[in-house]
Parts: structure tokens; C-alpha cells; sequence
């Protein structure tokens, strides 16, 4: 492959003679893969059921490689939400940061939402996910994957890092900062990123990877954990950029990677002399990737926590009768949870979220929308029966083989056979795809028209 000029003159001078080893592609075509979403099924029932080639990735416990020309985009499952296209190596750091149900986690830089994804499977709906993306046209993709996933935990915001840390100082367990950067890992992938590659570039990402990084520090709490991941391989931006981190930060320990099982260590010429370049990870392209850094810090425990939150909490929506008397019908377990309103919307936010003070932050969801009254009946949204469809009451089983399947993602009415009259939700082998409506034995479609396999 034909690297920039700078980029190739830079790695020689730091590799020498490894440049060629590490640079050579340890696969002839961009490795493709599919991250498993645990929130609707485990690994091990996927690698035995899944109806085309995968194999583990050495990278994640939940991440698949795929044949080089699958695309996922048209396949059941992927609208279903069971899993994620992601290249392999892309789900490393999300798993480096060891979430467990109940933790309060941040994703700084959370667009298209790989990552994100990852993190509420950890969750397992249990604790408080908050998924920010600068950019309000990545924030909406983001807010649609989630949505697609089934996560019910999630504040979905559209805001700058720094904003978020002045909000909520010292409130969360776990942090990722995926940061932005000059991407030199994708120069196979994405011929843009070579095209658009130079120094300025390089100096630019690294200034806003060091001011997120700042950022997450102020969020995380004493003895929290902090993952900070790049998919370039510039000094600046990865070895260096901890290295300075952690000169301002003596409240913060490198953690040793070096038994995660997977690529080779930092690199000692990258960081000035005397730091634990070691402690790093990178993967290389000989080493199955496309090209990734890590570093894991841990706050000191010894600090005292922020004070509690002492405004007053955000006032309960009144609950729409109109969604009650739905929800008792439809999906009994939700009838008594607390509501907030969006406008004419009607939105299950995560349980415990209320102790984060929005102010005027740009939230973009937070929770799962339920839907809204119009004409004085309550019409669910899309998101509810793709986060809670299994626990409807009204469903309607599908298979992967089964054309009814294919019809649905089109977008038609399909016949009803273990759906009675009324709302239902219509799964997939066991899995939600949406909901609609049954009358006279037919399932009218509510499938979003521009989530459809059409053409």
C-alpha cells in the first residue's frame, strides 16, 4: 500500500527495520467483523446459530470477523439489534474498560455508537450510560443505533466535553474517550484519510484528544477508570499524549495491558524518556487490525467525592392516562415507571438519571421514547417495542427463513398468525423488529420507512 510520504518518512525513522513487518497487512482486504450485542443473546448461542461464517476475534470476547464481502446492513439480525458491524479491532477498548451492571459510564466521543453498544451490554440495563457526540448529524446516528440495540439506559447528549465535565464533576465509575484523531489506522479503509493526512492535522487531533482527556479526568470519579483509545499510530496522540496527561495528573496510574491478549506493547521512542511506554497497547496492521492505541488510567481513590447534587429534581411528567391504559394492556411491567415528557412525547428515562442535573445542556434522548397521544389514544414509538418487544404481550414470531420476514423489513403488511387484534410486537427469532398493528388477521406496518430494505 502506498502510504503518505510524511506519514511512511516518520514510521521508518522510528521503526527502522520493523517498518515492514509491522505495516504489512496481516489480511489482503480491510477486516470486517460484527460485535455481538448482549443484550439479546451471548456469544456462544450467535457463533452456533449465526447463517453465515464468523470466527472470534482475538480482540473481544463479544467480537466476530465475517467473510470479507458479507454485509450486514440486510440481514434480520442486524435490524434486530443482535449485532453491530464493527471492524474487530475496534471493539478492544470498549471491553479494556471492564463495565459492570449498576456503574455509572460516559462515552465522550460516542458516534456512530460501536462502542456505545458495547458498554450498555455491559450494563445489562442496570446503571446510567451517557453517550455524548459533538457533531448533532453523528449525535442522531448515534441515537438511532442505540435505539436499534434495545439500549433503555441511555442519555444520549450533543454537547462539548467540556460542558459535560462542568455539569457533572467526579459522577462517573468508567469513562472511554474513543478520542478524534488523524486517523492513520484507516488509510486502508477509507481512502480519504490518506488524502486528507498531514502534520497540521496530526497537531490539531492531538490539542483536541488532550482537551477531551482533560475533560474526562474532571468526570471520573476517585478510583474510577479511564480508557483512552485512538485508531492513528502518531506519537503525539497516543504515547506522548499520555505521557503529558500524566505529568499534569499524578492523581492517575498507567495500567499494565500487557496481559489483555492481544498486539505488542507502546513504544518507548514515541514518549519522552522514563515513561511506561510499555504499560500501552497497540495493534498493528500485522497484527490483525487496522490499526489502534490504548492506555488505561485509574483515578486515586484517596480524594473525597463531589457533594451530592442538592438542586431540586427535575418534576415527574403528569403520566398520560391514555399511556397507562396502554401499558397495562401492552406492557404490564412498564405501567408504573416514572415518565418525563419531551414535548407531546412520552420518554421512560433510565432509573437514577435524575441525580444528573441537565441544565441546559443539548440533550438528544434521554431514555427510551415510548411514543405519544394524538386524537386521545396513544401511539407506541418504534423504540419501545425495540427495547422492551419481548416483554409485549402481543407478538408476533418470526424466523430468519420465513418470507414474512423479508416483507416486514420492506416495509409491507404481512399476515398475523400468533398475533391477535390490536398493537404487537414483531419479532424475529426472538428478537424485535418494531411493531404494528393487527386487523382482520393482517399486521398493519409501523416499520420506519427510512430503516427499510428497499430496492
Amino acid at each position: 500500500m502506498d502510504f503518505p510520504a510524511g506519514f511512511a518518512a516518520r514510521e521508518r525513522a522510528l521503526l527502522g527495520p520493523r517498518f515492514a513487518e509491522l505495516y504489512s497487512y496481516a489480511t489482503p482486504e480491510p477486516a470486517r467483523g460484527v460485535t455481538v450485542n448482549t443484550l439479546r443473546c451471548t456469544p456462544a448461542w450467535f457463533a452456533v446459530q449465526a447463517d453465515f461464517s464468523v470466527t472470534p476475534s482475538p480482540f473481544c470476547a463479544t467480537a466476530f470477523t465475517t467473510a470479507p464481502d458479507w454485509r450486514p446492513g440486510r440481514h434480520p439480525w442486524h435490524h434486530a439489534g443482535v449485532l453491530y458491524a464493527q471492524e474487530p479491532s475496534a471493539a478492544a477498548p470498549a471491553a479494556l474498560l471492564d463495565v459492570r451492571p449498576g456503574m455509572w459510564v460516559a462515552d465522550l466521543c460516542a458516534a456512530p455508537g460501536g462502542k456505545t453498544s458495547q458498554l450498555a451490554a455491559a450494563l445489562q440495563g442496570q446503571g446510567v450510560l451517557v453517550a455524548n457526540e459533538f457533531v448533532a448529524a453523528r449525535a442522531e446516528i448515534l441515537r438511532q443505533n442505540l435505539e436499534r440495540m434495545g439500549v433503555t439506559n441511555a442519555l444520549v447528549t450533543n454537547e462539548d466535553t467540556g460542558r459535560l465535565a462542568a455539569a457533572w464533576p467526579g459522577r462517573f465509575d468508567r469513562v472511554l474517550v474513543d478520542a478524534p484523531c488523524s486517523g492513520e489506522g484507516m488509510f486502508r479503509k477509507e481512502p480519504a484519510a490518506t488524502a486528507q493526512h498531514d502534520e497540521t492535522l496530526v497537531a490539531h487531533c492531538a490539542a483536541l484528544g488532550a482537551e477531551i482527556l482533560e475533560n474526562a479526568a474532571t468526570l471520573l470519579a476517585p478510583g474510577g477508570v479511564l480508557v483512552y483509545s485512538t485508531c492513528t499510530f502518531a506519537p503525539q496522540e497516543d504515547e506522548a499524549q499520555i505521557a503529558a496527561f500524566l505529568q499534569h495528573h499524578p492523581e492517575f496510574t498507567l495500567c499494565d495491558l500487557s496481559d489483555c491478549g492481544f498486539g505488542r506493547p507502546g513504544e518507548e521512542n514515541r514518549g519522552p524518556e522514563g515513561f511506561a511506554a510499555e504499560r500501552c497497547r497497540r495493534i498493528w496492521p500485522a497484527d490483525g487490525g487496522e490499526g489502534h492505541f490504548m492506555a488505561k488510567l485509574q483515578k486515586a481513590g484517596g480524594a473525597q467525592p463531589p457533594q451530592a447534587w442538592r438542586g431540586k429534581p427535575p418534576r415527574p411528567a403528569k403520566v398520560p392516562a391514555e399511556w397507562t391504559a396502554f401499558a397495562e394492556m401492552y406492557f404490564p411491567q412498564l405501567a408504573q415507571r416514572t415518565v418525563t415528557a419531551a414535548g407531546e412525547w412520552v420518554v421512560l428515562p433510565p432509573a437514577g438519571s435524575e441525580a444528573l442535573p441537565l441544565g441546559k445542556l443539548r440533550l438528544v434522548r434521554g431514555g427510551v421514547l415510548a411514543g405519544s397521544v394524538i386524537k386521545k389514544r396513544f401511539q407506541p414509538a418504534h423504540a419501545l417495542f425495540m427495547a422492551y418487544g419481548t416483554q409485549c404481550t402481543n407478538r408476533e414470531e418470526l424466523t430468519r427463513g420465513d418470507p414474512r420476514t423479508a416483507a416486514w423489513l420492506r416495509g409491507e403488511e404481512i399476515p398475523a398468525q400468533t398475533a391477535q387484534n390490536g398493537w404487537c410486537a414483531v419479532c424475529v427469532d426472538g428478537f424485535p423488529l418494531g411493531g404494528g398493528k393487527v386487523s382482520g388477521g393482517r399486521i398493519k406496518n409501523h416499520y420506519p420507512k427510512g430503516l427499510r430494505n428497499l430496492g
